[in-house]
């Protein structure tokens, strides 16, 4: 007698490493605006090939960094990390978090 074991469905996707979230972000910001790599790594005092790492996922920003960038870009550190958590919530198929900027949803606290 024979038994049929279930097929195994395929393993999910890896969800990207922060790094590579942060610079697509970073670079989807960028050209959102029309900006290019030269031109923000000269306003955020970044250098160049830094910052054309960063955005590709290749180098981990430092704090100071980022915030340089995002100043560069007109955006807040919550816009660009928001960004982030959409992308996020969207590759595990969740909800999509609210944009930066949009009305608060309500929330229960407890007391």
């Amino acid at each position: 007698m024979t038994t049929s074991l279930a097929p195994v469905p395929p393993a999910p996707e890896p969800a990207p490493l922060l790094r590579q979230a942060l610079g697509d972000a970073l670079r989807d910001e960028r050209r959102a605006r029309g900006r290019t790599l030269r031109d923000v790594a000269k306003s955020s005092q970044v250098s160049l090939a830094y910052l054309s790492e960063v955005e590709r996922g290749q180098k981990e920003a430092s704090s100071e960094i980022i915030a340089a960038v995002c100043s560069a870009l007109g955006i807040t550190m919550l816009d660009l990390v928001a960004s982030v958590a959409r992308s996020y919530a969207l590759h595990e198929g969740r909800a999509p978090i609210r944009a930066a900027g949009a009305p608060p949803c309500p929330v229960a606290m407890a007391a």
